[in-house]
């Protein structure tokens, strides 16, 4: 089992606060739904903390607290003794009281995983195939979803809340990168996913863009938490991203909100291209393919990216660029407060990046803009998947938004 969450001695005040809580009858739905995110957010806690930090009255977390536990949503910690007075229990989230399926369709592999409440990832199952066709990434879903359920006992089954698909933007062009058959890729275009996945499975579904399941998961389980307001990029094969405001992940009207890709750039020719197109790992695997590389070893689990450093040197130092113009042109719309970078790459990697990037932005024309600060994102490259798993739970158990309400 692979932990996801953030070191649970992190530092509380890097953590914002969650918006308070009501006290008048009839909203208890949304009081369930804000202790559950703030025990999400913060880790465990007594419920006086909790009622504190809500602005609740101790006695509704009580009974909010009883329900939940009885719900089978809650468990309880040992007690631990302070200096003075009787002993504090702490409330957790039940790790078992609910799980999600998340599905990535990449272009080179699928991956499909089963989340539990606290963002463990219990198990995960991935095919590889030389291009995404419906059916086989729809004939991959269906298996792995019997494959993990057979694991599951039957109270565990009957709390699966969903599944989630981080799919990508506009998946049909992508004939020409992946080698495919424009007439056959087309097939994608007509796809439903709600109809496709109906004739298996009859949980609730939930489709988002890659980049932005991405961002969730960064949100949820990582440097999100430090942060209101900030733009994320996630390094792919293709380049993309998510925008977080007022602590929720902001998708937009047409659900790519944030997918950055399509930013203007200048190519190496001097003429304008796309962000995608300058700052992708896509041109790492062309810069390997034409030095007689096999480029599959940088998609190889554990990634271990050795022995082409000219190579990689190269592509760090014209990505870092890139972004860093891209963070400043972004932070020029939105006031963020930071730009999280993260990606399918080694986490060394990823730190070498972002200090690049780091020393490149300073160096820009930031005339009329204060510089943002550049971090390095945590979840790695099972965000995509992590991020779709979210989907469901977040739909029925937690707070998806708090714009517009006070910060505690």
């Amino acid at each position: 089992m692979k932990k996801v969450f953030m070191d649970a001695e992190m530092n509380e005040q890097k953590v914002r606060p969650l918006s308070g809580g009501v006290n008048q009858r009839g909203v208890r739905d949304f009081n369930e739904r804000l202790l559950l995110s703030m025990i999400q957010r913060h880790g465990e806690m007594p419920g006086s903390d909790l009622a504190r930090r809500a602005g609740l009255s101790p006695q509704t977390v009580s009974v909010i607290i009883r329900k939940l536990e009885r719900d089978g949503l809650l468990a309880r910690g040992k007690p631990v003794r302070g200096r003075v007075g009787k002993p504090s229990t702490p409330i957790t989230l039940a790790a078992d009281g609910v799980f999600s399926f998340g599905l990535k369709i990449g272009r080179r592999t699928a991956d499909i995983l089963l989340m539990d409440f606290c963002g463990t990832v219990q198990k995960q199952l991935q095919t590889t195939y030389q291009y995404p066709m419906p059916s086989t990434v729809f004939s991959f879903l269906e298996a792995g979803l019997k494959t993990l359920t057979q694991e599951l006992d039957p109270p565990s089954v009957s709390r699966i809340s969903g599944i989630g698909i981080a799919a990508p933007f506009e998946i049909w062009n992508w004939h020409e990168s992946v080698g495919a058959p424009a007439e056959e890729f087309e097939q994608w275009k007509n796809i439903d996913f709600r109809q496709e996945v109906a004739k298996f499975s009859a949980l609730p579904l939930f489709v988002v863009n890659d980049a932005t399941a991405a961002c969730r998961a960064e949100h949820v389980f990582g440097r999100g938490k430090e942060f209101r307001d900030y733009a994320y990029f996630f390094l792919g094969v293709f380049i993309g991203g998510g925008i977080v405001l007022n602590h929720s992940v902001y998708e937009g009207t047409q659900g790519n909100a944030g997918a950055f890709g399509p930013l203007r750039s200048i190519g190496a020719n001097g003429k304008t291209c796309q962000l995608l197109d300058a700052a992708s790992i896509y041109l790492l695997e062309n810069a390997l393919a034409k030095a007689g590389m096999d480029p599959d070893i940088l998609w190889a689990q554990p990634q271990e990216w050795s022995g082409f450093e000219n190579h990689l040197e190269h592509w760090i130092e014209v990505t870092a660029k890139e972004l860093a113009i891209a963070s400043l042109n972004t932070c020029a719309v939105i006031d963020f407060e930071a730009i999280i970078v993260d990606g399918a790459i080694p986490a060394e990697v990823r730190r070498r990046l972002v200090k690049r990037m780091q020393a490149h932005i300073v160096k820009l024309d930031s005339r009329g803009l204060i510089v943002p600060r550049i971090e390095e994102g945590s979840v790695g490259g099972n965000a995509r998947a992590i991020g779709a798993a979210c989907g469901p739970v977040f739909s029925q158990f937690f707070l998806d938004t708090h714009a517009g309400m006070p910060v505690l």
